[in-house]
């Protein structure tokens, strides 16, 4: 079988997203988040003065501000684009790409939990779920732990990975912009309530289907039938449409149960249980993150098995 170059070159259209993606997941793992100047960073300031500056408590403000956050950014990535297609991918998913900030958030945790530091870890866990965590005990700091990577894996990691796979680097950018949004404004307080009503809603659909292709990535590569129990049963009965697929399914493939009491904003919250096992410990944080890992080496397999295709 002969393949010259013309054929390489022919190829190449279908295999430019996944060299694209397989390339700033490398930067990821070897970079991590840049360390000033962080894009998101800058982002949630502006996102934070202009609910400051912008929340009269209505759906009208939140859509308004909604619009003034994220379509400057996204326009800019779509316009930039046609002139270096393959380095702006790169660096726009290298940029959205919280892979490895994940991991080593969730390692800060897992250490002192396995070495008895259980203050350090209230602490560390603390900066990555919103819930109150002064008052949990190990087994609360390891279900805290758990829960974040796997809602984070797809938020940070998957649903970017889609938005990536259709729209680009700029596909990329407008999801995680809207998803750190929700993040920031998504809460059902008397604050929030009605002001981010829309950046609830919107994350909501940007994350329907890559939600459920996340869930189904965890069950395929655990307790697959628990998993797919989990999410069919359990689910429905989780206040977030997609992360209760996600934390279902991925708690079912761990073998853990999640869910439970959790307090948020000062008012404790009894939530479904999510799984199925005992409550997570250490080592199940540890299992978490190579879940994700491995979920992320099964993503970019499957783009380039679909480049294969298409060439």
């Amino acid at each position: 079988m002969n393949f010259s170059f013309a054929d390489l070159a022919a190829s190449w259209p279908a295999f430019a997203m996944p060299l694209a993606a397989l390339s700033a997941v490398l930067l990821d793992r070897l970079l991590g988040e840049p360390a000033r100047l962080h894009p998101l960073v800058g982002f949630g300031q502006l996102a934070a003065a202009l609910e400051k500056g912008l929340n009269r408590r209505t759906r009208l403000a939140g859509v308004l501000s909604w619009l003034i956050a994220v379509l400057p950014a996204a326009g800019l990535a779509f316009w930039l684009r046609p002139f270096a297609p393959f380095a702006s991918d790169v660096v726009l998913l290298y940029l959205a790409l919280g892979a490895q900030s994940l991991a080593e958030h969730a390692e800060a945790v897992a250490r002192p939990l396995r070495e008895g530091r259980l203050d350090e870890a209230r602490q560390r866990v603390g900066w990555i779920v919103s819930r109150e965590t002064s008052q949990l005990d190990a087994s609360g700091v390891a279900k805290a732990g758990v829960e974040s990577v796997l809602e984070n894996g797809n938020d940070a990691i998957f649903g970017t990975l889609f938005w990536f796979a259709l729209l680009g680097g700029p596909g990329a950018v407008l999801f995680r912009l809207a998803n750190t949004l929700d993040a920031m404004w998504g809460y059902r307080t008397e604050r929030f309530n009605h002001f981010g009503w829309a950046a609830a809603r919107i994350d909501d659909g940007l994350n329907w289907l890559p939600a459920r292709l996340t869930a189904l990535t965890y069950a395929v590569l655990g307790q697959t039938r628990t998993a797919l129990a989990c999410w069919r049963t359990q689910a429905p009965g989780w206040e977030s449409p997609n992360a209760g697929p996600v934390m279902a399914a991925g708690a079912g493939s761990l073998g853990v149960q999640l869910g439970g009491a959790a307090i948020y904003h000062g008012t404790e919250e009894i939530r479904p249980p999510l799984g199925c096992g005992p409550a997570p410990g250490a080592a199940d944080l540890d299992r978490a993150i190579r879940l994700i890992q491995r979920s992320l080496w099964l993503w970019l397999t499957t783009f380039f098995l679909i480049g294969f295709l298409h060439a």
